[in-house]
């Protein structure tokens, strides 16, 4: 229905008089609106909390909850505290190369398991100053919050021009010459996938040299004074995301640059660890990072050298000395780390970010060094790979746990991937048993 102000009556007068009430009416209420959107109480401003170092665990991330923009702000906000996560069930994916990265998550949603760990490359992504290059980055974490699953980035390997006062002619894997830079890098990471990603794991194995290939070799001082700088850009900006201390590779030693007695390039992971309690690295992390590759050993066996395997063709967990030393098993290796953090006074869980058993049956091949992956069969990949998780559980002193890895077959390298035998699928796409004893294992 139609009006007309002719129908009304009104007079020349009384109209004037109704249109300034109009007009009086269409100001308030336009004022109304904007104090509710921007005045004082609104909630539109996030203010972002420094970080101090504590000792204390911070509440684990959930999956980012979507928020309704308001026309006030497009900020992103910090992921939301979930009630509290006693055991996360994760695995490892390569999100570039190894498929469609939707149908990638669709297989970890069919696992049942709630993490994913994405390798992150800072080399890759900033290949020149201020250059970005998230590429293949951005679309895990869409698939990934798309298909509810949370995100772990393990970022590692600085650009070679963040480190270029040492290179030898055997250039690997290291952190930066200053290391507040990695920091910086960080706080970009962050800033880009606030409230989408849910852990980030400061480095790897940086007792090697492979990781860390600095003048000095390998040094635990100096990588906790790189995870302090992390934790604090990390903290600053999203307090809820669970800061991993890089894992350790067990390992011997210490070995040393032949052509340097005084550079260590393999330091013991037991010995790095404890100089990294002395350093109070523990201020630093909400998780101990840690990494076991169970090589030919069951995971219940102890590295007493009680365990027998006569036809195994891998000897090296019954070669001299003996008893074998702990980074042969991965029951030792995990329960001496937690030894450790608890002889130091704290009860800091660990995050186990790489395990598994590889196993090269089905393949034409193996990698060069991994012959255990000959006496390992597939039925014993999928048995030792869900009672692993099942006892990590069990401890009750691990908070995530990580298997090592999806779809590293898919990456076209071939059977002398080292990386390959792990993987729950094989070169042709097929699951192998492993894949189905995973998602029909019992996840509490």
């Amino acid at each position: 229905m139609s009006l007309s102000y002719s129908n009304r009556g009104l007079s020349g007068k009384r109209l004037y008089v109704a249109v300034a009430a109009w007009l009086i009416l269409v100001l308030a209420g336009g004022f109304c609106t904007w104090y509710g959107w921007f005045g004082p109480g609104s909630g539109s401003d996030q203010q972002a909390t420094d970080a101090t170092p504590t000792g204390e665990a911070a509440t684990p991330t959930a999956e980012a909850t979507a928020v309704p923009p308001t026309p006030a702000t497009t900020a992103v906000l910090p992921t939301i505290p979930p009630a509290e996560e006693v055991f996360g069930y994760g695995i490892a994916i390569h999100g570039a190369g190894g498929g469609d990265v939707d149908y990638m998550m669709g297989q970890v949603e069919s696992l049942g398991l709630g993490w994913v760990k994405q390798q992150v490359r800072w080399a890759d992504i900033e290949r020149s100053p201020g250059q970005m290059e998230w590429g293949f980055y951005d679309w895990v974490v869409d698939a990934s919050n798309q298909h509810g699953i949370k995100v772990m980035f393990s970022v590692v390997d600085a650009p070679s021009w963040k480190r270029s006062t040492y290179l030898d002619e055997n250039v690997e894997g290291a952190p930066p010459d200053n290391l507040a830079d990695l920091a910086d890098f960080l706080g970009i990471v962050v800033d880009r996938y606030r409230g989408r990603i849910h852990a980030i794991e400061v480095w790897n194995e940086q007792n090697l040299d492979r990781e860390w290939d600095t003048a000095e070799g390998v040094n635990p001082e100096r990588y906790v004074e790189m995870l302090r700088l992390a934790y604090q850009a990390i903290k600053s900006r999203d307090p809820n995301i669970i800061v991993i201390s890089g894992a350790l590779s067990p390992a011997g030693g210490p070995f040393t640059d032949p052509n340097n007695p005084n550079r260590v390039t393999v330091m013991d992971d037991f010995i790095y660890l404890q100089r990294m309690l002395d350093a109070s690295f523990l201020n630093y992390c909400d998780c101990v990072g840690a990494h076991h590759n169970g090589i030919n050993i069951p995971p219940d066996a102890d590295c007493d050298g009680t365990y027998q395997d006569p036809d195994a063709q891998f000897r090296g967990y019954w070669d001299p000395p003996q008893p074998p030393h702990h980074s042969w098993c991965f029951k030792t290796t995990l329960e001496g780390y937690h030894d450790l953090i608890v002889a130091a006074g704290s009860d800091k869980p660990l995050c186990v970010t790489e395990f598994g058993w590889g196993t090269a049956e089905g393949f034409d091949g193996y990698p060069p060094g991994f012959e255990f992956a000959l006496d390992n069969t597939l039925e014993e990949q999928a048995q030792w790979d869900t009672e692993a998780f099942r006892l990590m559980r069990q401890w009750g002193f691990v908070q995530l746990a990580f298997l090592w890895n999806l779809n590293f077959s898919q990456l076209g390298w071939g059977p002398e991937d080292p990386n390959a035998p792990y993987a729950l699928i094989d070169f042709q796409g097929v699951a192998r048993p492993a894949f189905g004893a995973i998602g029909a294992m019992e996840k509490p």
